[in-house]
């Protein structure tokens, strides 16, 4: 097997871990043996690129070859770590971004690692003490996040050596060392605790889940830091808040601020010595309910507790109110269904839907923080929610990929009179499932703030965007629901998804012209209406040799 550089430099501390009672000579070759087969498994940021890309030697780490990805994301930090005007500012946000881009690789790449059932099947039954086991765990862990932090840190922390001189860089470092604890034990903790009370299913959702969660998360975050600052005289001053001590970023932010002073106010010495003391007790804490961690484990490799008998009364009403035919029916119930449980597909779609969900707000949050709420009633702000429609072109060119597509035999298999069926059926789920929440969402929130006059343009959205996913489905390239692997991913499909971003500019344009015409609202509805009923009656008539079928 390959010898790692990281084995190589264990071994210089491998007095310290027989201090622990470990097996160090069992320990190290679990760990070459771990990062061995790590070489087989792709990172998500990797995960569009093709198999044959892939397979260039069995002992390459596709992980290690997306570093450089990793490094290029690290660059955004280095213009806020260069500002030299005040630390808590820049660090505060420098380590906020950094939190965000590590916690969301470590729940989409790292949950393999951190789950890792393995163990307790291969090296759990054999004579080996449980100490060496958990050091191996926790050592394969810290590997990958260091090696992710390096390349995410890595190019600021090279600025803020050139900037801020060497003790600036010492603090910087350790602070990083700091935030990966954090983030670790958060991450475990969260993953036992659901694991306490529900079963392995439900885990490997919540891992799908989390990054939407964390969409939001990391934009609320961002403007609560951007809150705190305001810039007087091109001065920027720090103003302190109780609400600050439970937002991490302060936390390390504030031992650059002191550093920066020499001086500090309580808050200030006492988020630094929190940024300390907290990470450094919960790895304890972590390392003490590791046992317990491994005993919950075993849930992964369980049969799930659900039961397939689970109804969607709802499912069931839309799917009466928006589609006509048997056989399409069949197939909307068949995609709605297949939606909700692909894990993979949620994992790539769920992402596009948070953001696309929060632009409105954010465009609009902005001039009513600096000129307040009446600057509303000023303008169309509530066009933006155009910008919901984000999503379709993401869902439409994801509709064909499916970990279980070499189930899609029954397509052929099943006696199928009309192809138009399939994709109106599956098209009509994706916007019931993924849009329609997301769009009434919005759709409340600017009543609130509109008023009830925005009614007809809420109807001219919904209207627009139905067109817009026929017109997205004629664009792209055609292939049967959930027949494609993922990585079947051609340049093609990029490309497409560059002109359909630009039309919703040009849906929330026509309907802004519209806006200037008496009744035109309501008559480009009666439009919209009357287009829809062609185009969604007529576009999808096809034939069997009018789609791509793999097998």
């Amino acid at each position: 097997m390959k010898e790692f550089a990281f084995l190589k430099m264990l071994d210089r501390f491998r007095k310290v871990f027989e201090s622990f009672g470990c097996d160090y000579p069992v320990m190290r070759k679990i760990i070459q043996v771990k990062l061995t087969m790590d070489g087989r498994r792709v990172p998500t940021i990797m995960n569009r690129a093709r198999a044959r890309k892939q397979s260039d030697s069995s002992d390459s780490n596709a992980f290690l070859r997306s570093l450089w990805t990793y490094l290029i994301m690290g660059l955004i930090l280095v213009p806020i770590v260069l500002i030299n005007q005040n630390a808590m500012f820049s660090m505060s946000i420098a380590t906020g971004i950094l939190m965000f881009l590590v916690m969301t690789s470590m729940i989409s790449d790292f949950s393999a690692v951190l789950l890792d059932i393995r163990d307790r099947f291969i090296i759990v039954t054999k004579p080996i003490d449980k100490r060496t086991i958990n050091f191996a765990r926790t050592l394969h862990i810290i590997y990958y996040l260091m090696l992710l932090t390096g390349a995410l840190a890595g190019p600021s922390l090279i600025a803020a050596l050139y900037a801020h001189g060497l003790l600036f860089f010492l603090v910087y470092v350790l602070e990083v060392v700091l935030l990966d604890l954090l983030i670790l034990v958060i991450t475990a903790l969260l993953y036992l605790l659901i694991l306490r009370f529900f079963d392995g299913e439900r885990l490997k959702d919540v891992i799908n889940y989390f990054q939407i969660i964390l969409s939001f998360a990391v934009v609320i975050g961002y403007q609560l830091v951007g809150r705190s600052f305001s810039l007087i005289n091109m001065h920027i001053e720090f103003h302190e808040a109780s609400w600050q001590w439970f937002v991490p970023p302060f936390w390390f932010g504030a031992a650059f601020q002191w550093l920066e002073s020499g001086k500090a106010t309580a808050q200030t010495m006492g988020m630094a010595l929190v940024a300390l003391v907290i990470p450094l007790g919960l790895f304890f804490l972590y390392i003490r309910l590791m046992p317990s961690f491994e005993k919950q484990l075993q849930k992964l490799s369980a049969e799930s507790s659900r039961t397939t008998s689970k109804r969607y009364g709802w499912m069931t009403l839309l799917m009466k109110l928006f589609t006509s035919r048997n056989q399409e029916r069949h197939f909307f119930k068949f995609a709605f269904l297949m939606m909700a449980r692909e894990r993979d597909f949620k994992l790539k779609v769920y992402p596009s839907l948070g953001f696309s969900a929060i632009i409105p707000f954010i465009v609009i949050l902005s001039p009513v923080w600096s000129q307040g709420i009446q600057v509303l009633s000023h303008g169309k702000w509530y066009l933006w929610i155009y910008m919901s429609g984000l999503v379709i072109p993401t869902v439409i060119l994801m509709l064909r990929n499916s970990t279980q597509y070499g189930g899609s035999w029954v397509y052929l298999a099943t006696p199928i009179k009309e192809y138009s069926a399939i994709y109106k059926g599956t098209i009509k789920a994706a916007l019931m499932r993924l849009y329609l929440p997301v769009f009434l969402l919005q759709s409340i929130v600017f009543f609130i703030l509109f008023g009830w006059q925005i009614i007809p343009d809420l109807i001219v959205v919904f209207l627009s965007m139905w067109l817009y996913a026929v017109i997205t489905f004629r664009i792209s390239r055609k292939a049967l629901p959930f027949s494609e692997p993922y990585n079947l991913t051609q340049q093609a499909d990029r490309w497409t998804i560059l002109p359909l971003l630009f039309l919703i500019l040009v849906f929330a344009l026509v309907h802004f012209l519209f806006t200037f015409i008496p009744y035109g609202v309501d008559v480009y509805a009666l439009v919209l209406l009357g287009v829809n009923w062609l185009v969604w009656k007529y576009s999808f008539r096809m034939n069997a040799n009018s789609f791509r079928f793999n097998q």
